[in-house]
């Protein structure tokens, strides 16, 4: 089959599924009982509707059916937005000090006031795209103040970059860490990468100067400082001064953050910048597909040392998909095309939960789900699979139009 027919029917087969992903998070996650979205879905489809509620998943929401109004111009999807949107602001915000608190009960109550840096960054991710689907001023506003919060209270002035987390009053923790499984460090690749994730979504609508150079800083701190100029992969937890503590190797990262890093030098729109980014994208592909992947173009979890977590989870499977797309677009090779293929292939097979909607959280190296993660809760999301086939679509419609 040809690239053009095989991009038509990925089109296609994604632009059903995404519905798909819409439709259970329209309909099964929303909380009519204590308002918002519930915070959990148990794998079967059960609710637990007194489970807490976390700033990262409703903020995820948010920026889900923000983007997906602004692609496919549903009522009922804008409707969703609207609803997480006043949720976000009404039950995460904190009106006293600013920025976004962690958790809340199932009512809406804070729970866990603490800052993390994620967390506010995914609220200018969110905030900025309700501001580009609705034209919401009061949304861009809470974007720019979450960014100033960002640049004032977590950035390191001695050694560059932003730490992981501050308490409600903005004065340092003990405990940093981002989730139990993480290691406890100030600085992590994954806050860095979704701080700039963020800023290049915030510069669309709001292409200030100094916004644009603490994207460059970013770009720059990724090169020199994350990408280990040895193994080529990410470093995943830093002391203050960026000295590594950390051998695991995230798949999943290097292919997302591939994309997102040429996505940002991009935006910025600095030529000299951008070649350098692509290089480094493509590296991070290369190296994916050449060490993170198993023979049916799943990716694996993470390597620690020689053992390889060969469960493959969701959200690696999405990225890759969007990763090699952007290495196709900057190298023109079709090889990851037929990757891309190929990986979409495992995602039917394999990912995608017919029987209670939305996609599993993993599955093991037989490829059988791992029956006791969510569907939905604090971590699992309507985020990397809508987000990378938002993407794919988006992408492969610019490359049929441009033939």
């Amino acid at each position: 089959m040809d690239k053009q027919s095989i991009l038509e029917n990925i089109s296609d087969e994604m632009t059903l599924e995404l519905k798909n992903i819409l439709e259970f998070w329209s309909s099964r996650a929303v909380d009519n009982q204590f308002g918002g979205f519930v915070g959990q879905i148990h794998h079967n489809g059960v609710t637990n509707t007194k489970a807490s509620k976390g700033a990262v998943l409703n903020a995820r929401i948010l920026w889900t059916f923000s983007a997906a109004y602004k692609l496919i111009g549903s009522e009922k999807l804008k409707k969703m937005a609207d609803r997480a949107y006043k949720y976000l602001v009404n039950n995460f915000w904190d009106a006293e000090n600013g920025g976004l608190i962690w958790e809340v009960d199932y009512n809406g109550k804070p729970l866990n006031t603490r800052k993390q840096a994620y967390a506010q960054g995914f609220g200018i991710y969110a905030f900025s795209e309700y501001y580009r689907a609705s034209g919401n001023t009061e949304s861009l506003d809470f974007a720019q103040k979450l960014y100033y919060l960002l640049e004032d209270n977590f950035q390191d002035k001695e050694h560059r970059g932003y730490v992981e987390a501050l308490d409600a009053e903005w004065k340092p923790m003990a405990d940093m860490r981002l989730s139990e499984k993480d290691a406890n460090y100030p600085k992590t690749m994954n806050t860095h990468l979704h701080i700039l994730e963020p800023y290049t979504n915030l510069y669309r609508v709001y292409p200030d100067e100094d916004l644009k150079w603490s994207i460059l800083d970013l770009l720059d701190i990724f090169q020199t400082k994350i990408i280990d100029e040895k193994t080529g992969h990410f470093n995943l937890f830093c002391e203050m001064d960026w000295t590594c503590q950390s051998h695991i190797v995230s798949f999943g990262h290097d292919i997302e953050g591939a994309w997102l890093l040429h996505e940002a030098a991009q935006e910025i729109n600095e030529p000299q910048i951008t070649k350098g980014i692509q290089r480094a994208a493509l590296n991070l592909v290369d190296i994916t597909l050449k060490e993170g992947i198993d023979i049916d173009a799943s990716v694996f979890n993470e390597r620690e040392g020689d053992y390889i977590d060969t469960d493959k989870h969701w959200w690696p499977q999405a990225e890759a998909m969007v990763g090699l797309m952007d290495a196709y677009e900057i190298s023109g090779n079709k090889t990851y095309i037929i990757e891309v293929e190929r990986v979409w292939k495992f995602i039917k097979d394999n990912i995608i939960d017919y029987e209670n909607g939305e996609w599993y959280w993993r599955v093991n190296k037989s490829n059988e789900p791992i029956t006791n993660e969510d569907k939905a809760g604090f971590w699992k999301c309507p985020y990397h699979n809508s987000r990378a086939l938002m993407e794919m679509i988006t992408r492969i419609d610019k490359q049929l139009n441009r033939e």
